[in-house]
């Protein structure tokens, strides 16, 4: 009976339960995935940035346009060439300047799909400084309601709490569209993932080859003198370590080999996989620029002729990628630097201001400047401009 009982023990009661009516259909998180390299943030990062030529360019090449981007502060009435907000960005602390400070942000965003700002001093008020945290370091604390509590910093195996007050948060939380999580960002090198691994397996093959003298393998053959006779032990071991030795390696390309004893060499050709594994390594190219957005010809990827020329590339590139993905950070900071004590405005890229798009912006003023049916305050208004004679600070 005693065995029996063991199986009637009751399961131990859980030590919080949360108040959302969707708590009790909450299932496994990641049951069921196919993982062919680890798809943590730290693994992430380490294969697709510092270990992928591909990856590394797009996040640096999104990261570097995006915060170069003139940014333009103003409220409905006009556009302010001085403000305190804009001095916070141009100095947010004492070892960046505003270009540093917004590549950290955006490259955060790109690598993990989460990017944390965090607002120094002030003193109730507007931050006296500014500073992106690592996202790999950070972890959100629900509450009972699911909804964020605080934020844990962990470095070095200290731990500090940012808690989530009911005035505005010390943290900014800007993250990516998750369809299946509630809390943290998706990245795009979780979707490129799987290119990622092929275009690494693909450099490492191509490693392999040129170290085998960059021809394929062969077959070396040993014939007795009866035809069937082998190799003892200690000849198998002597013929392997003079290969390695002798034959193999980049400085050993092109040596002849020296046989004797019966042995004889049997070439092996390339197969059809090995002759087409180089388009393999491009088409993980194009997947990995496509996970992020960047036109591969703007990338040096051969045979991609989806724009006309590379003008088109680059102009697709910033209307696709880069304005979004700043339009959506820049309303961020606003609203958040906003709540922390500054009056209400606007944040947003002065387009006016990017070369890529003077083609389209020339194109649009000659078009609202011609319609004589809009009046001037509906001319400015299109173009994203404050009201008449109030664009700037007096």
């Amino acid at each position: 009976m005693a065995v029996f009982d063991f199986f009637r023990k009751p399961q131990p009661e859980a030590l919080q339960q949360k108040a959302s009516a969707a708590a009790s259909v909450i299932g496994w998180h990641g049951s069921g995935r196919v993982a062919w390299s680890p798809r943590d943030t730290g693994s992430l990062t380490r294969i697709g940035f510092t270990g992928n030529p591909v990856g590394f360019r797009c996040v640096k090449m999104i990261a570097e346009a995006a915060s170069a981007l003139p940014v333009v502060l103003q409220d409905f009435q006009r556009r302010y060439e001085e403000h305190p907000v804009l001095a916070l960005l141009r100095k947010p602390n004492f070892a960046q300047g505003r270009a540093e400070l917004l590549e950290a942000l955006y490259g955060q965003l790109l690598l993990t799909g989460n990017a944390y700002l965090e607002a120094a001093g002030g003193d109730g008020g507007l931050p006296s400084e500014l500073h992106v945290l690592r996202s790999d370091r950070m972890s959100l604390v629900p509450g009972r309601d699911g909804w964020p509590v605080a934020y844990d910093y962990t470095v070095g195996g200290k731990t500090h709490r940012f808690q989530i007050s009911q005035g505005a948060p010390a943290i900014c939380h800007i993250r990516n569209f998750h369809p299946q999580d509630d809390h943290y960002g998706f990245s795009p090198m979780q979707a490129a993932a799987q290119a990622v691994d092929v275009h690494n397996s693909a450099s490492r093959w191509t490693k392999a080859l040129l170290d085998n003298a960059a021809r394929p393998s062969g077959a070396i053959v040993y014939r007795g003198a009866d035809g069937q006779s082998g190799l003892s032990a200690d000849q198998y071991d002597r013929l392997v370590s003079e290969m390695e030795a002798n034959y193999q390696g980049a400085r050993n390309a092109g040596r002849p080999m020296l046989l004797e004893g019966g042995l004889d060499w049997k070439p092996m050709g390339f197969s059809p996989s090995d002759m087409e594994f180089q388009k393999t390594k491009e088409a993980a190219a194009r997947e990995i620029a496509l996970a992020y957005g960047v036109p591969p010809m703007l990338l040096g990827i051969q045979g991609d002729a989806t724009y006309a020329n590379y003008q088109e590339a680059n102009r697709a590139f910033y209307r696709l990628t880069v304005l979004p993905l700043a339009a959506r950070v820049t309303a961020k900071l606003a609203d958040w630097l906003g709540a922390l004590g500054a009056e209400g405005f606007e944040l947003k890229p002065d387009l006016d201001q990017v070369p890529a798009l003077a083609a389209e912006r020339d194109a649009q003023w000659a078009r609202v400047s011609g319609a004589d049916f809009l009046s001037e305050a509906e001319k400015r208004r299109l173009l994203g401009l404050p009201a008449l004679g109030e664009d700037t600070d007096e």
